[in-house]
């Protein structure tokens, strides 16, 4: 068994030109529990920044929550704001201090920097990969096949958001540990934005 297939939930990062979308579905469950419908899987990290998670939601509350503070001390202290692998490494480190009794997550972080934009993910023991695209859960295999068969980094972030959202969708239909609605965060130059898509998706 792959890991992803114990981290429960479904989680999606898109690199194109013009920014980064993160996207997950919002169901919380442990085990063959339903928790709670309404569980926040995205969290937006400073302005042109955010983070995604699949796994138990304590540990990505807690990751989110060390993350922000930390990056918002660094912006003080520096007078700018940090980059992107900034953001990864830190998260990189907090992770590798705790592998003997890890964190049960994976993590995305998408953003736009000087350096224009990047997605990173990261496993629970802290290895850092840089890629155009990246599904993470227990979704991980329906959603990544929708990704491969229409990615293209000339895709608009509009376009983007769309094949997220397609993506996080096609994992809910099938995987048991998936659903009840879809938070999207789109970062580009102007800015970020959030939505909180319900299910049934509007036609």
């Amino acid at each position: 068994m792959g890991e992803a297939e114990f981290l429960p939930g479904t989680t999606v990062g898109i690199r194109v030109a013009d920014g980064v979308v993160l996207a997950a579905e919002k169901r919380v469950s442990y085990g063959l529990y339903l928790m709670s419908k309404s569980g926040k899987k995205v969290y937006r990290i400073l302005d042109r920044m955010g983070i995604a998670s699949a796994g138990l939601m304590a540990d990505m509350q807690t990751l989110a929550r060390i993350v922000e503070a930390e990056m918002r001390l660094y912006a003080l202290d520096a007078g700018i704001s940090p980059s992107v692998w900034t953001t990864a490494k830190l998260l990189s480190y907090v992770l590798y201090e705790r592998r003997l009794f890890p964190y049960f997550a994976e993590i995305v972080v998408g953003g736009i920097d000087e350096g224009g934009s990047h997605l990173y993910s990261l496993d629970p023991i802290g290895a850092i990969i840089e890629d155009d695209y990246v599904a993470l859960g227990t979704g991980t295999q329906l959603a990544i096949s929708i990704i491969e068969d229409a990615y293209d980094s000339s895709l608009s972030i509009e376009e983007a958001e769309k094949l997220a959202v397609k993506a996080v969708e096609a994992a809910m239909k099938r995987d048991a540990a998936s659903g009840d609605g879809i938070d999207v965060l789109t970062i580009s130059k102007e800015g970020a934005r959030e939505k909180n898509l319900t299910w049934p998706l509007p036609r």
